[in-house]
């Protein structure tokens, strides 16, 4: 039991250190706190219900190139002209905007649960010993350590990265010594549109549903993991997501049968814990220079 709980905090893990990634990613080259990104992992199962009856390749890319246009025409539309603005502008339309997209969704399809499907592969079981694992939780555990490991090289040896890092530790002098900023941010919401289109298809695969709030709670968690680990250090944050899976998995084990309903209440009470003992985050190095690493 205690290898098959495991199993499941691993991938949980995996799963909310994926949707933390795109959050951070944001966070640390403009410092905005796009509480829209949900929206894009709703808007992600919304095109895997549609692209249901196609082959499943074509349905993965068909996600993951609607998730990406719709981060880069966000940005474009939305973020753009009040890119100077204060943090409170910022943070007020990201929430306009989640809820445009939430209605929106509302409006043209229906509030009514669609189904999503995935290939039944994905979904089988294996045993290793008396331990039964989903084949899902396996790619998501795979796919995680890939596209950080990805992130990680393309951050630290091509230029883009490069010039996302410089824009993260100090976005005005960057400008200064040629850093084109509408680039820089148009391929960093590009990357988080992409990175939200992942975290759909393998939460949506979990699920089977999708409705016009679907984004919202795993939103939250990917903030709080973000909040946890430390903001502005897309390492520290990463494994702030992943220890949250990893938490929400060990609560859900050792509460009794009883209190098994208010696992959540207590997975927060325990970050109000751990942030009153670290108001930087767990891993965060750097109280005031926030940079992405």
């Amino acid at each position: 039991m205690i290898a098959q709980h495991f199993v499941d905090a691993i991938s949980l893990g995996s799963l909310y250190a994926l949707a933390v990634l795109g959050i951070a990613l944001i966070l640390g080259v403009m410092k905005l706190i796009n509480f829209a990104h949900g929206d894009l992992i709703m808007v992600g199962g919304y095109a895997m219900s549609a692209l249901s009856p196609y082959p499943w390749p074509f349905l993965i890319l068909g996600t993951l190139v609607a998730t990406m246009l719709l981060a880069m025409l966000m940005e474009r539309v939305a973020f753009r002209p009040v890119r100077g603005a204060s943090a409170a502008t910022l943070l007020i339309t990201s929430f306009t905007v989640s809820y445009l997209l939430q209605n929106i969704m509302s409006a043209t399809l229906t509030s009514n649960a669609q189904p999503v499907t995935m290939p039944m592969f994905v979904l089988e079981l294996f045993t290793i010993g008396d331990v039964r694992i989903q084949k899902l939780g396996v790619l998501t555990v795979g796919i995680t350590l890939a596209l950080v490991t990805a992130l990680a090289l393309g951050l630290k040896w091509t230029t883009i990265g490069l010039h996302m890092r410089s824009a993260a530790e100090d976005f005005g002098m960057a400008q200064l010594l040629g850093v084109r900023a509408n680039r820089v941010i148009a391929v960093s919401f590009a990357i988080s549109g992409f990175l939200a289109g992942v975290v759909s298809l393998i939460f949506m695969s979990q699920t089977g549903a999708v409705v016009p709030t679907t984004g919202i709670s795993i939103t939250l968690v990917a903030f709080v993991g973000t909040v946890v680990g430390g903001m502005g250090n897309l390492a520290a944050a990463t494994a702030g997501g992943f220890l949250l899976g990893v938490m929400t998995v060990i609560l859900q084990v050792v509460l009794p049968l009883h209190l098994s309903p208010f696992r959540d209440a207590f997975v927060f009470s325990l970050v109000i814990a751990i942030l009153l003992l670290r108001p930087q985050g767990l891993l965060q190095r750097h109280s005031r220079r926030q940079v992405l690493q």
